[in-house]
């Protein structure tokens, strides 16, 4: 046998174990929950920790079910380093002049989700109910997206000066970004984006998406839209958001951290309506922020209102405690180490610099530490330009739009 013939052998049965490994976890999982009385002590652990006492009940036009919590008993409340603390469900952020958009914007108030046609009551918000197969799921979840980010030598000997760097995407991601400049000056104390909502075919544990991504260090936080079955057990167009630091990483409300203050607007629902290529009707945009206000707590704002969901305490984090360093916007795709077919991103066609035909992130925008607008000076990357693309184009003083995505395919 050629050496060449050995080393395809070789792939395919590596291929192979790791497809059966999968699977023979995800069974094993489920058995030991139907077998063990201790695995399923555990869950109901877990569940009863999560999943706190509901004021009422609410189910989603989805099939979704929410629980609305007293805000003073929401997870988030947890954290050790939220115990004492002096929030209250009306709190609001103080918002620069972010420019509203109009237009194709999709929504998930109340008015479009719910089947009675109300969210939660005030001083109430909604969370989505776990269930023994959600936490079954988790234990099959990828790493986070993390890209480090290697600091070669500084352009000039300005020792303010922009450094260049090298991105290092972590096993099995791929990316199509755009990203600021990296540089020792950097205070970001927010960034927008306006996405084009988008629905690619991914299978397994496969997951692909959106993301705006602001970090400092170790710290980093996220908002966007994915298709991601491992963490929401179907293949819908869902919102998500997403913490890691130092000792942690969970998406929307599943570790402690994150307060919630909007009683209509879920998180992780789905999006009622997606983009269909080339159809200038049927383009669906959803303007996604995250802001520090002036204590230092990060915002979630949504919608054309920039309504606020919630906030990231200052207290909780150790890097992002101050501002932000690096932003980036732009499309994920996740497929487990050793499976060769990647997922499309975007539109799942390269872009050719329509919103109609591509995935976008529109009006990208970065505020300095006083909450102005800044100029916007950019670098762009991709893992594999074979089977994915991104380009930032200029729309003039601070317009950009991120154009990214591709159809995948065998690495």
């Amino acid at each position: 046998m050629s050496k060449q013939a050995m080393q395809i052998n070789r792939g395919i049965i590596q291929q192979t174990l790791l497809v059966l490994y999968f699977l023979l976890s995800y069974s094993k999982v489920q058995g030991e929950i139907k077998l063990s009385e201790v695995e399923d002590q555990e869950l109901e652990r877990q569940l009863k920790l999560l999943n706190k006492p509901a004021i009422k009940t609410i189910k989603t036009k989805y099939g979704d079910i929410y629980n609305c919590v007293d805000f003073y008993k929401q997870p988030a409340f947890d954290h050790p380093s939220l115990k004492k603390h002096n929030f209250h469900p009306k709190m609001k952020p103080i918002l620069p002049r972010i420019r509203q958009t109009s237009g194709t914007s999709t929504t998930n108030k109340s008015s479009t989700i719910w089947l009675n046609g109300r969210g939660c009551s005030s001083g109430s918000v909604p969370i989505k109910r776990v269930t023994k197969d959600d936490l079954i799921r988790q234990r099959l979840m990828p790493p986070p997206e993390d890209i480090a980010f290697h600091n070669q030598f500084p352009t000039s000997s300005n020792n303010h000066s922009e450094l260049k760097r090298r991105f290092l995407s972590a096993q099995g991601y791929k990316v199509a970004i755009v990203s600021t400049l990296n540089s020792w000056d950097n205070k970001f104390r927010g960034a927008r984006m306006v996405p084009t909502l988008w629905k690619p075919y991914v299978e397994g544990q496969q997951h692909s998406g959106c993301r705006l991504k602001v970090q400092r260090k170790s710290d980093i936080i996220q908002v966007g839209w994915r298709v991601d079955p491992t963490l929401y057990g179907d293949d819908k167009t869902r919102m998500f958001i997403h913490l890691q630091t130092v000792k942690t990483h969970c998406f929307n409300t599943l570790c402690p951290g994150f307060i919630l203050v909007n009683t209509e607007i879920p998180i992780e629902a789905p999006f009622n309506k997606v983009s269909h290529r080339g159809d200038v009707n049927n383009i669906w945009e959803y303007p996604m922020s995250i802001f520090r206000d002036p204590v230092g707590n990060w915002w979630v704002l949504v919608d054309e209102t920039n309504e606020s969901l919630g906030f990231w305490p200052k207290h909780i984090f150790t890097d992002l405690a101050s501002f932000a360093m690096n932003v980036e916007w732009g499309g994920v795709a996740y497929s487990p180490p050793g499976i060769v077919h990647e997922p499309p991103m975007g539109s799942s066609f390269f872009p050719v610099k329509r919103v109609d035909y591509d995935g976008s992130c529109q009006r990208i925008t970065v505020f300095n530490y006083k909450g102005e607008t800044m100029d916007l000076k950019t670098i762009s990357h991709t893992d594999n330009s074979r089977l994915y693309k991104v380009f930032d184009v200029s729309n003039g003083a601070n317009e950009h739009t991120v154009f990214y995505g591709g159809p995948g395919g065998t690495t």
